[in-house]
């Protein structure tokens, strides 16, 4: 589904037309749909991973700007011997954790780090050379737009954006009260089996762990 493909719909399910759903209003609840899809399904598509090197004497680390969640964070090479397998994970702490630890003006091998604000990370010890560090992270995507007329939403769970923005839709234009809990009772269930395929099967070896299993209801 495209983004003018879904922008006709929601006037045509909603039958209102240009004059009272504008482009902007309509761009609006596109906007707030693939935000709570977002928040609901840990979508394989948005993991991402990048490196980046720690320079010594510096704690501070830049994150990436489309960055939403961090799922992780390694040291690579933190032997500094030259082993790019040679993998370590940071514990996660928080940050008054960092600050005491730093404090105490030790520099080493990182082993621990934390959000020190939304762009920034800081890492204890202080590294002491350069290191590698790999960031497993979960990105903001790009939106569907006049520009952007397709992402893996769009193409994967059309059914699912498309319940989500009349549930917008609705609440917008206060009634029928019914339509709304109608669209929003369909995203529900539609988000159930998405989160299924992105969050079980996806990331599940069924020679090794079964086929998925659903409860009663």
């Amino acid at each position: 589904m495209t983004y003018d493909e879904l922008v006709t719909k929601i006037r045509d399910y909603t039958e209102v037309d240009a004059n009272v759903l504008t482009s902007t209003i309509v761009n609006g609840f596109i906007e707030d749909a693939e935000f709570r899809i977002l928040r609901d399904v840990d979508s394989d598509n948005n993991r991402r991973y990048v490196s980046a090197q720690m320079v010594a004497g510096q704690r501070f680390i830049d994150t990436p700007q489309n960055l939403l969640i961090i799922r992780s964070a390694q040291i690579v090479d933190s032997a500094g011997v030259g082993v790019a397998n040679d993998r370590d994970f940071l514990q996660y702490r928080d940050t008054s954790f960092m600050s005491e630890f730093n404090n105490l003006g030790v520099q080493g091998t990182p082993k621990y780090y934390s959000n020190w604000d939304e762009d920034t990370l800081v890492v204890a010890p202080t590294p002491d050379q350069t290191y590698t560090i790999q960031l497993n992270y979960i990105l903001k995507p790009s939106g569907l737009s006049s520009t952007n007329t397709t992402t893996y939403l769009s193409l994967e769970f059309p059914n699912g954006l498309l319940y989500a923005c009349l549930t917008e839709a609705y609440g917008f234009l206060k009634g029928p009260v019914d339509m709304y809990q109608l669209y929003d009772k369909k995203y529900v269930e539609a988000v159930k089996g998405f989160s299924i395929e992105q969050m079980g099967r996806r990331r599940r070896d069924e020679y090794q762990a079964g086929v998925p299993r659903i409860g009663k209801q």
